[in-house]
């Protein structure tokens, strides 16, 4: 999971999953338009929490100069410990995928 500064405050620094990269075509959730090509030099962004995230439903492709860092794992709060691993949920998968 990428952290990443936000598109409307540099200062806030996020973690969000990827769920397209430049060239994908996805099909938004809320978002201006009801699909949308990532364009070069661009991701999409998603929460966990569909309809209470603040991601590219709310703010459009991200630009590759915004990630920060890789999230690995939760430290905080205790209880919540684990290792992050990489999944993109079935239903979010792009719609078409530019070849190379």
């Amino acid at each position: 999971l990428p952290s990443l500064r936000s598109p409307r405050n540099p200062e806030q620094k996020i973690i969000k999953r990827v769920i397209a990269l430049e060239g994908d075509i996805i099909k938004t959730i809320g978002y201006k338009k009801k699909y949308v090509k990532v364009p070069h030099g661009h991701i999409w962004v998603e929460g966990d929490h569909h309809g209470h995230s603040f991601d590219s439903n709310a703010f459009g492709p991200v630009s590759l100069g915004l990630l920060h860092a890789r999230a690995t794992h939760i430290l905080w709060p205790p209880q919540r410990w684990q290792k992050l691993e990489p999944m993109l949920p079935p239903e979010r998968k792009p719609l078409q995928r530019e070849e190379e």
